[in-house]
């Protein structure tokens, strides 16, 4: 089991890592499934989906646990990817989306929830009982009650494995509480608290006693990391880099421990930062926003050099169809940006957080997505206009190493953000 090797080479002293692919998003899918061709590389890819995305009510993306491996299966197929070569995650597996029922109806719709994952085939699971629930008493919740949740929801996965399934197949599991905001945070900060010692010894220990309450040795050897707060986020128009100085105490530590760290948010770090995340034992990396932003940039700036090529009556104007639909629609960025009408107009399309990535799936985006690529797929962009536009897209071209084509240059751009992360995994 891949996820299994790179704990034994971290155990090793080797800086080895994966990245942790967070989105549904067919073209970042797809990206990250080309690498192996475009890097000439064996790969194993890991993906992952959060409760919010999937679950058995369908989540925002409308997939059950079982119809998102079908569609991650129907991306594989036709990019000759080998499905076997994906190991799924399941994200963040709890009561989060039903924080505010009672702790009997938000478990019970959790238990229902981690069955169905293990059911359909992912693999490593994110065990995130972290949130105080609707009837929970008032003040700091106490370590032991996610402790005994996640044990729980632990025993339900493991009463849902499949009898016959080889133990490279059996779940791996990911414990821990201190959680970035899933996305970035709201607003700009300087700092972030680094989880300290003693927080991440207390969690690994009273979840260990939990399973073990539960009968779950077993499935306790197979838990393989631990969330932890290693200082890095970000924001609208912000990024906190990694400083691996404010992690020695953690990264010490973590060495004498069976698991690992998984760094959450990511996001936007330098290549330097990755590697340094891994090298002190953050050796999974989840990266979602930043992918889907990369996906926004190609696509504005093939959406800015159609304005230069074509008529007004004959162009996609797809940026303008985009912030029409989130105006219409403001689900998924009122609550996160802030401020005046001409700020949350500049942050729907250019923060860091990439709210935008909810409307893409939209019908009347689609259309114009599909319109713009048309366009340019019949007029072939001008090297001229690549190089003030996409300047390292135009060198790719230059040197032959992608075609002319929209779509080329869209993967091409996403890529760049993968290569940061392949190069900090394999370091």
């Amino acid at each position: 089991m891949y996820l299994d090797e790179i704990i034994k080479a971290q155990k090793r002293g080797e800086a080895k890592g994966i990245t942790s692919i967070c989105s549904a998003h067919p073209w970042v899918l797809k990206a990250a499934m080309q690498t192996s061709e475009v890097f000439k590389t064996s790969e194993v890819l890991l993906i992952e989906s959060t409760c919010n995305q999937v679950n058995q009510f369908g989540g925002y993306t409308g997939m059950t646990p079982a119809d998102f491996v079908g569609y991650v299966q129907g991306i594989a197929k036709e990019n000759n990817f080998p499905f076997e070569n994906i190991i799924l995650g399941g994200d963040h597996l709890g009561p989060n989306v039903w924080q505010n029922e009672s702790a009997e109806s938000a478990m019970q719709k959790s238990e229902i929830m981690i069955r169905d994952y293990v059911k359909a085939g992912f693999v490593k699971i994110h065990l995130d009982c972290s949130m105080k629930l609707g009837d929970d008493s008032k003040g700091v919740l106490d370590m032991e009650i996610p402790a005994k949740r996640a044990a729980q929801l632990a025993k339900i996965a493991e009463m849902s494995v499949d009898a016959e399934l080889v133990p490279a197949k059996l779940p791996r599991y990911i414990i821990g509480t201190e959680v970035p905001i899933p996305g970035g945070a709201h607003e700009h900060e300087e700092a972030v608290s680094v989880t300290n010692v003693h927080d991440v010894e207390q969690t690994i220990q009273v979840t260990r006693e939990a399973f073990y309450r539960e009968k779950l040795q077993s499935a306790w050897e197979r838990v393989i990391g631990v969330v932890v707060q290693p200082g890095v986020e970000f924001g609208d128009d912000f990024v906190l880099e990694y400083q691996p100085v404010k992690t020695k105490n953690l990264s010490r530590f973590i060495e004498n421990q069976a698991v690992i760290y998984e760094g959450h948010s990511t996001d936007y770090q330098t290549g330097d930062g990755l590697s340094n995340l891994v090298r002190d034992h953050f050796a999974i990396l989840k990266v979602g926003p930043a992918l889907t932003f990369s996906f926004r940039e190609a696509v504005f700036a093939l959406a800015m050099m159609e304005d230069e090529l074509f008529s007004k009556d004959t162009c996609s104007n797809l940026i303008q169809v985009l912030d029409d639909v989130m105006l219409r629609n403001p689900e998924y960025w009122q609550k996160h940006y802030q401020g005046t009408s001409a700020e949350q107009a500049f942050k729907r399309k250019y923060s860091f957080s990439d709210r935008i990535r909810y409307y893409w799936p939209d019908p009347q985006v689609q259309s114009a997505m599909g319109k713009l690529l048309k366009n340019l797929d019949e007029k072939p962009l001008p090297l001229s206009l690549l190089s003030q536009f996409m300047p390292n897209q135009y060198e790719h071209i230059r040197r032959g190493e992608i075609t002319q084509t929209p779509e080329a240059i869209i993967f091409d751009h996403i890529h760049a953000v993968l290569l940061g992360y392949k190069a900090a995994c394999n370091s």
